[in-house]
């Protein structure tokens, strides 16, 4: 479906680290289904890979326990979008791919894997799966420790950085969050436990062009708010901030001019998935998109002028992949 322009609200930020948008809010160009072919389709991420769109997300038979397996696919023009891929491990549910690009030019997905029996939880590990032309994937190889959840991986320079969530264990109460470090997304190292509280978990890192590392955390405990944080190398000294909205499934993307613009579930009044400017003190989710129910995990890029989003939704019943262009 198209839908014209919605949502009219006058903006003002006033930052000394990131400019205003230039317009007064962001404006939905378009939005459609992409794929419903599943029981259950969620939790989304997308890239741009050789003038191609692909996007990445869980097919199963409900939001959790189970079955989960990872869909891949992929558009030419984001209107007519077909399978390439359809990575599953026997008995494992795997969940909330994230995909991005390696320094040699191949496509990676880290992914959940979790184990259960008769709907307990017996244990999970992280796993990647890679791709040099994003139809044909080497097995998903379990990454990290036992017991983590690599949520998101980005590339900077020739190593990749991700955070790992974890519940209480035996010696701590608290979730704990760790930042880890990789050359080849296989083999990856301890770098620092990063100190946020509030049962802290899906993380998303970010890069400047001086190399400061941005984090967006989401938060299940004390506010639910999340927190915004900001390191330089070697990354295990941060400086954090609450901001005054929980988000869900959290990403986020720096523009070419500096501006950062911030997605993920909103739940108040409604729970929508929404996206809007962020700054490291504030985030402002001016635009909803449509949605309602079970929905978040957004995916975007910037490319030709416009932000592109992948997000599941469960507004029209079924729980489905849309694909969204937003003007900003």
């Amino acid at each position: 479906m198209k839908l014209s322009p919605l949502l009219f609200v006058t903006l003002f930020i006033t930052t000394l680290t990131a400019p205003a948008f230039t317009q007064d809010t962001p404006e939905l160009v378009s939005v459609n289904k992409i794929w419903d072919q599943g029981d259950h389709n969620a939790f989304t991420d997308l890239i741009r890979f050789n003038d191609t769109w692909y996007c990445v997300f869980r097919e199963a038979s409900g939001h959790v326990k189970g079955n989960g397996c990872i869909r891949v696919i992929a558009s030419t023009d984001g209107e007519s979008w077909t399978s390439r891929a359809l990575l599953q491990q026997d008995g494992i549910d795997l969940r909330d791919p994230k995909i991005c690009l390696t320094p040699d030019n191949r496509l990676m997905i880290t992914m959940g894997g979790s184990l259960y029996q008769d709907g307990k939880l017996l244990g999970r590990r992280p796993r990647v799966s890679l791709s040099n032309d994003g139809t044909t994937w080497f097995d998903p190889t379990p990454i990290c420790r036992d017991g983590d959840w690599l949520w998101r991986t980005t590339w900077h320079g020739d190593a990749a950085y991700g955070v790992t969530y974890s519940g209480p264990v035996e010696e701590k109460e608290e979730w704990t969050l760790t930042l880890m470090q990789s050359k080849d997304g296989l083999d990856w190292t301890t770098l620092t436990e990063l100190p946020v509280t509030g049962k802290p978990n899906e993380t998303t890192l970010r890069f400047r062009p001086d190399g400061t590392m941005l984090a967006l955390i989401r938060r299940e405990g004390d506010s639910r708010n999340a927190w915004f944080g900001s390191s330089r190398a070697p990354y295990t000294e941060w400086q954090f901030k609450e901001l005054d909205w929980a988000i869900g499934g959290p990403n986020f993307i720096l523009l070419p001019d500096g501006r950062m613009v911030g997605a993920g579930r909103k739940y108040v009044p409604d729970v929508r998935m929404a996206l809007g400017p962020l700054t490291p003190e504030t985030y402002t989710p001016v635009l909803e998109l449509p949605s309602g129910g079970d929905t978040s995990y957004p995916g975007l890029v910037w490319y030709d002028g416009l932000l592109w989003v992948s997000y599941y939704a469960s507004h029209e019943g079924k729980t489905s992949i849309y694909f969204a262009k937003v003007k900003l």
